[in-house]
């Protein structure tokens, strides 16, 4: 029996140690690695390179959508699936436009989980109950339209200087935490504003909600 490695990544210590303990019960997965932000995750995910990678939808830093995008690029034979509290067309939507294998929510069993992982490992995608193959269709559908998206054109660093912007954080404070100087912080923020024609960071934040980057409670 061939073993499934898997990388779990979510902000919430508890949430990880629930998953790990439940998904380690199956004899052919094993849990190689653990993140609790978007940019650790990004970073094991390419370094360990396992069959696997659930991540939660938000978390610091980067987004699961951004960190799914990334390792698509980073690790070609991890699959990814997201694990999310939303249901909301827009993020089922960008996650399977970023390269997801699955979407599973947090209110599902852990059963749906374990099929979405196999699936995934069989190179199929899945989403989860209640989200239908109807749906899966019609979200593939859209994900095959050519039309321009502003977003798309955005370098993968600005993608990173974009969701810290939108997640409150100073200029210094991104600097810090992408290892740039707060110079190169204001370049990349101006380029990604000009790209998406917006001029304000409250524009900024609106267009985060519209584009299902960010919840809308927040």
């Amino acid at each position: 029996m061939s073993t499934i490695e898997i990388v779990l990544a979510d902000d919430h210590r508890i949430v990880r140690q629930g998953v790990k303990a439940l998904l380690e019960n199956e004899p052919d997965f094993s849990i190689v690695g653990e993140a609790g932000d978007g940019l650790r995750a990004v970073e094991i995910t390419a370094q360990l390179r396992p069959h696997i990678l659930v991540v939660d939808l938000m978390m610091p830093s980067l987004n699961g959508l951004e960190v799914i995008r990334q390792v698509a690029k980073l690790s070609a034979k991890t699959r990814a699936i997201m694990l999310s509290m939303y249901m909301n067309e827009p993020y089922v939507l960008e996650a399977l436009r970023n390269g997801a294998y699955g979407y599973v929510l947090k209110e599902s069993d852990m059963s749906d989980l374990i099929h979405a992982i196999r699936e995934a490992s069989a190179g199929r995608r899945y989403l989860g109950h209640p989200l239908s193959e109807r749906a899966m269709e019609a979200y593939l559908e859209k994900t095959a339209d050519t039309y321009l998206d502003l977003y798309d054109m955005l370098t993968t660093r600005e993608r990173e200087v974009f969701q810290l912007a939108v997640d409150g954080h100073t200029n210094s404070e991104i600097a810090a935490s992408l290892f740039i100087s707060p110079r190169t912080v204001e370049i990349h923020k101006a380029n990604m504003m000009r790209k998406l024609c917006l001029r304000t960071h409250t524009d900024l934040i609106k267009y985060a909600l519209k584009r299902g980057l960010i919840p809308m409670e927040e």
